[in-house]
């Protein structure tokens, strides 16, 4: 995998992008900060991406659907993860 300027600048377009999706796949109200999402969907979109190579279905022309849907839905397995923790906390503390 080559790792260039315009592909993680890409990389940091599409995670911004599908950190939103997926804090909007997640159902209720997250007490997270939109910058806490973002990150989460930068780290998702890497992940997918890796993932999607190593599988093999990552070398279309053109937009790539399915790495996109595997990015969102890791984005909102985290989303939802980091809410649940925070939630959890949150009510411990009180």
């Amino acid at each position: 995998m080559e790792l260039t300027v315009w592909g993680i600048i890409t990389a940091l377009i599409v995670g911004l992008i599908v950190g939103a999706l997926g804090r909007l796949a997640v159902p209720g109200r997250q007490n997270m900060p939109i910058w806490l999402h973002m990150l989460i969907g930068v780290g998702a979109a890497l992940l997918g991406t890796v993932i999607a190579r190593a599988s093999g279905f990552a070398d279309t022309a053109g937009i790539d659907w399915r790495e996109l849907l595997l990015q969102v839905l890791l984005a909102a397995v985290a989303v939802a993860l980091v809410a649940g923790v925070g939630r959890r906390r949150g009510v411990t503390h009180r």
